[in-house]
């Protein structure tokens, strides 16, 4: 695994798949930028750009876009 790789997650307080996303990249020892788009418009606004959704999570993994927590999709971005 890349120890370079930069990880978003857009995510709100109250997100079940979010939270489960969280704790998977914790469990996992994989750092990330956590963008809270319930109160953060620019982060609300730059996932919307990405992602053409306003589904949560978004997962960014070096410029790549993942909408929801699909584990085996992150593992294998993640080189897991």
């Amino acid at each position: 695994m890349s120890t370079h790789q930069e990880v978003k997650i857009y995510s709100t307080p109250s997100c079940t798949f979010c939270k489960a996303t969280k704790s998977f990249l914790d469990s996992n020892n994989i750092p990330y930028q956590d963008f809270n788009v319930a109160e953060d418009k620019a982060a609300r606004d730059e996932m919307m750009r990405k992602s053409d959704t306003m589904s949560v999570p978004v997962i960014e993994v070096d410029g790549e876009i993942l909408v929801g927590f699909d584990e085996a999709k992150l593992k294998k971005m993640l080189g897991l």
